[in-house]
Formats: C-alpha cells, structure tokens, sequence
C-alpha cells in the first residue's frame, strides 16, 4: 500500500483528479449505503441535482489528492498553487497572546488549509489541527507522520488533545476545527444541520469562552483540471452568543445550544457557497461515539 501511495504522490494533480473522479463514482455505483447517505443528505440541504453528481466525482477527488500533500518532504513546499482570498483577515487577527481559531467544514480540500496557513502565517503564529486517529495502524501512522511539519502540529479527537489545543490557544496561537465532525459523547448537543438535529461540538464555544480567541471561517476550493487551490476567509456571519455570568447548568445547556446552532449556520452557508465540494456522504447525523480517554 504504501508504494503505491508513494507512486500515486509524484502524479500531477491533474492526473490525481481524473482519477479521483472516476474513484468517487465507483465507490457511488457499488456501495448501496454511501450512495442512500450521500443522497440523503444532499436532499436536506436542498442541493441542485448538478451539484449532488459533481460531488461524487469530488468527493473522489478528495481521497487521491492526498498522497500528493501527505508524502512530500516535511520542508517541502506545497507543489501545486495556492491562492488566497481574504488573508488580511488573518493578519488583522493574529495578535501577541490572543488565539486564533479557523474552522472549516469538511468542504474542498480541508487538508491542505491547514498547510497553506502554516507556510503562510505559521512563523508568525503556529497552528494545532484537531484530528481524528484512523482506526487502521498503517494509517493512523501515516497519518501522523505526514501531517507532522513546520509550524504544523496535530491534537487527537479526545481529551488530551482537548487539553493540548488549550494550552496552544493560551500561549496565543492558532487552532484548526472541523466544527460540523461528530464530537464524542458528552462533548456535543443535538443542534440543528440543515433542518435536521445532528450532534454538536460544543469545543469552540468553550475555547473562546475560556480564552477569548479570535473565530475565523476558511475553506479552500479545489480548481479544476487541477490548476491548484483557493484558499478563502470569512469572518462569522453572526458574533457567538455571550456566554451567561455563573449560569446554572440550565442555562449553560442553553447557552452551548445557541452557539452550536450559530456555528451550524455558519457551516451551511460556507458549504452552501460551493455544495459541489461538500463530502455529503460524511455520517453527518449519527449517533456520538464514547470519549477515548488516552
């Protein structure tokens, strides 16, 4: 596997996209479950027949544009081009002891935001990305060792990395979340996602509450024909709700509610400006998993 992999990671990107295409409309031609789920829950939100098939073919696109930003060289450069829309934003943001979060649904190439920001900016103010391990060792280790670069460090989806994604917003730095991932149980509420309840984080909130961090938006388009990426910025549509001076635990619950429904909306309208590139397929709506503790 990993000679192929390392093969897939010197085609152009152009090439890893056409196959890419033709991956994602296998794996919707064979597998009844991911096609009824992608469908599904392409029909909440309301997407245009066009943008529900160009989603299929991206959503390959998605899978094999990854050897290509994983196995390059840990100082290498990204090879292909990045654009920028909106990094003003970032620089108006980035001050001495005041952390940064930039979240991103799982929409366009969410892998190499985190990249282009720490090549960017990442000298000036590092970033943590939270992530969820694989549950297959070859990938999980994969995975950690190519997301391990300059300025560039990655927090586990349990409770150290909760506690290691805090200690980088107090010493003033930048996080990445994917605020629309199913958090663990007892880390979420039931919030609503495009008309319909799915399980919250509730993470954000409490970072800023506890920290006072700056809330970005960010994506970053795929281009066609493999011309590169659009990386784009956003602040929040709406502030997040002031959270309530020493609130009863009633008030608290309500209060993380308002905040995720804030952030849901917030999502649906930055997934909304490019449904071809939303992974419509992702387990959206399920069940939470138990917490790891490790």
């Amino acid at each position: 596997m990993h000679r192929l992999l390392k093969w897939l990671s010197r085609r152009s990107l152009r090439h890893l996209h056409a196959g890419g295409a033709l991956l994602g409309w296998l794996a919707y031609l064979l597998s009844a479950h991911y096609r009824r789920r992608l469908c599904d829950n392409a029909a909440l939100a309301g997407l245009a027949p066009q943008d529900r098939r160009a989603s299929v073919a991206q959503a390959g696109q998605l899978v094999t544009e990854l050897p290509r930003l994983w196995l390059r060289p840990a100082h290498q450069a990204i090879e292909d081009p990045v654009q920028w829309e909106n990094a003003e934003l970032i620089d108006l943001h980035l001050q001495p002891g005041r952390g940064l979060l930039l979240l991103t649904p799982h929409l366009g190439c969410f892998e190499i935001a985190a990249q282009a920001y720490a090549e960017r900016f990442g000298q000036v103010q590092p970033i943590t990305v939270l992530y969820r391990p694989a549950r297959q060792p070859w990938l999980r280790e994969l995975e950690e060792a190519a997301r391990a670069r300059p300025a560039l460090h990655t927090a586990p989806a349990n409770l150290a990395g909760v506690r290691q994604m805090m200690r980088a917003l107090r010493k003033g730095q930048t996080l990445g979340v994917l605020p629309d991932q199913v958090p663990p149980d007892g880390m979420g509420v039931w919030a609503p996602f495009f008309g319909q309840p799915a399980y919250t984080m509730t993470l954000v909130p409490r970072l800023v509450q506890q920290t006072g961090a700056a809330v970005l938006l960010i994506w970053a388009e795929r281009l066609p024909r493999g011309a590169g990426y659009v990386v784009r910025l956003r602040e929040l549509p709406q502030p997040l709700p002031a959270p309530p001076v020493k609130p009863s635990p009633a008030e608290d619950q309500a209060w993380l509610l308002s905040c995720a429904t804030s952030i849901n909306r917030a999502m649906e309208s930055v997934i909304l400006q490019l449904p071809s590139q939303y992974l419509w397929a992702y387990h959206r709506y399920k069940q939470p998993r138990r917490l790891p503790t490790r």
